[in-house]
């Protein structure tokens, strides 16, 4: 796949992400955040909850964890780190979140996937 492809596969996939996160009660507030080491899809905020999501789109929900490896997770704590201070609000729970989006099935919500 071309990488023109693989970034309108990506948007795609991060736009149902952001449907889903709405339809279960999350606000939206950026999407495809960049700082210098890292980049966040989507970063939601649901009561006292912040959550930087990280939204990965794969025929199979075995290869899209795999595709969730450490090196990408760190370049999300990365991001996170460094925009929290823009999002946060004083008593928030922060925390680093995947969706993996599977084809015929509804997106899967892990929470609190980065432990760093």
């Amino acid at each position: 796949m071309n990488r023109e492809a693989a970034e309108k596969r990506g948007r795609g996939a991060e736009t149902l992400a952001c449907w889903y996160l709405r339809l279960t009660g999350w606000r939206i507030l950026a999407r495809r955040a960049r700082v210098p080491g890292g980049e966040v899809d989507v970063i939601a905020r649901r009561g006292r909850t912040l959550a930087f999501v990280e939204v990965k789109q794969r025929a199979s929900i075995e290869a899209a964890a795999f595709a969730l490896d450490q090196w990408r997770l760190r370049r999300v704590a990365v991001a996170a780190e460094r925009l929290s201070k823009r999002y946060m609000r004083a008593g928030d729970d922060v925390r680093i979140d995947a969706i993996f989006i599977i084809p015929r099935r509804w997106p899967q919500h892990l929470v609190n996937v980065w432990q760093g």
